[in-house]
């Protein structure tokens, strides 16, 4: 490896009252690309200080471990929240590929995650988070007296309430919901496999846990067969497919497609009001995510349950975090900062 590429690790002009120490791997991406590449101070400098927002960005794990989904996260919709529009989030996409780029050539990663990385074109807009009062009024659009609309409420809860993504709430059978006791109270661990089939286990907040059991003891659900061959069954029921003979229409031909879950969100939201930008099941997730980091809950936790984190480096903590992630589930997730329609229910419940 060229000698070059050990040095310096500071990003301003050593004894400048600007110096800050930066990270080995950047310190030695920087002297590579100064003199291995031939780039201009300025250029480098910038390369610099963008990787180290990235950095601080992914938190303990560091740019080594950063995952595809994790640059798309902060090239995209974080930068964007923080001011950043897609001509400027572009030095960002340069400075993080040929980071990656030159990692993977010197073998210090075995894969690139920023291979695929796009650069954000100028002038689209990346999809509105939905506000907290939003989400309010989106839990109360369906209609409890029907069964599709204790449903739809389910799966609204679990979008808002766990971060969920729309294949990954369609997806769900009965078995992923895992009954523990958490404060001397029986509920919900969620057990759900989404993007590259990674598990994620999350417990279900509160209310979103009362909405699946309102779901699940309904009695029109009782009598539809929605039983697998390995003796599971699909969670969340359609209710009209027309490809399909009323005679086969059970177990997996049952479930809910992916974009019927987009149309939940769609057709409660506008019934509700809710400005268009906002009505795509990503808009949950940002706001679940956003939601915990206001409120400052740990970056490890906050990991865990958004699915971003390696599972290897977290198994040990298993037992420790999932008390802490119920904690959290119950005190930051958007249902918890919300008036729901079982919140009533569930204070009586408390008090009794």
């Amino acid at each position: 490896m060229n000698q070059a590429i050990h040095s310096s690790t500071s990003c301003a002009a050593p004894g400048t009252p600007e110096e800050k120490v930066e990270s080995e791997q950047i310190a030695r991406f920087r002297r590579f690309i100064r003199f291995n590449k031939g780039r201009g101070a300025k250029t480098v400098d910038m390369y610099c200080r963008h990787l180290a927002r990235l950095e601080q960005f992914l938190g303990q794990d560091g740019l080594l471990a950063a995952t595809e989904e994790q640059l798309e996260m902060f090239t995209g919709a974080w930068l964007h929240k923080q001011g950043v529009q897609a001509n400027s989030r572009r030095p960002y996409v340069a400075a993080i590929k040929a980071f990656y780029e030159w990692a993977k050539h010197h073998k210090v990663i075995a894969q690139d995650p920023a291979e695929a990385l796009h650069y954000p074109k100028a002038g689209k807009r990346l999809p509105s988070m939905m506000t907290l009062a939003n989400a309010e009024k989106l839990m109360w659009a369906p209609d409890f007296s029907t069964l599709q609309g204790v449903r739809d409420a389910a799966i609204l809860a679990l979008m808002a309430g766990c971060g969920l993504r729309r294949d990954g709430v369609a997806g769900l059978n009965e078995s992923a919901l895992m009954a523990t006791e958490y404060d001397g109270q029986s509920r919900y661990m969620l057990r759900t496999f989404e993007k590259g089939e990674k598990e994620r286990l999350v417990p279900v907040p509160r209310e979103a846990d009362m909405l699946l059991r309102l779901y699940l003891e309904h009695p029109d659900l009782q009598g539809i067969d929605r039983n697998l061959p390995d003796g599971d069954r699909v969670l969340f029921i359609s209710f009209m497919n027309m490809m399909v003979p009323d005679h086969l229409y059970i177990g997996e031909r049952r479930r809910l497609a992916p974009k019927a879950v987009w149309e939940i969100v769609k057709k409660h939201g506008r019934k509700a009001g809710i400005d268009e930008k906002q009505l795509h099941p990503h808009a949950l997730r940002h706001l679940f995510g956003t939601e915990l980091a206001e409120d400052d809950i740990d970056l490890l936790v906050r990991q865990e349950l958004l699915g971003h984190a390696k599972a290897d480096s977290t198994k040990i903590y298993t037992h420790l975090a999932t008390r802490k992630k119920f904690a959290a589930i119950d005190k930051s997730s958007p249902l918890a900062k919300i008036k729901t329609p079982v919140n009533e229910l569930l204070a009586k419940l408390r008090r009794s």
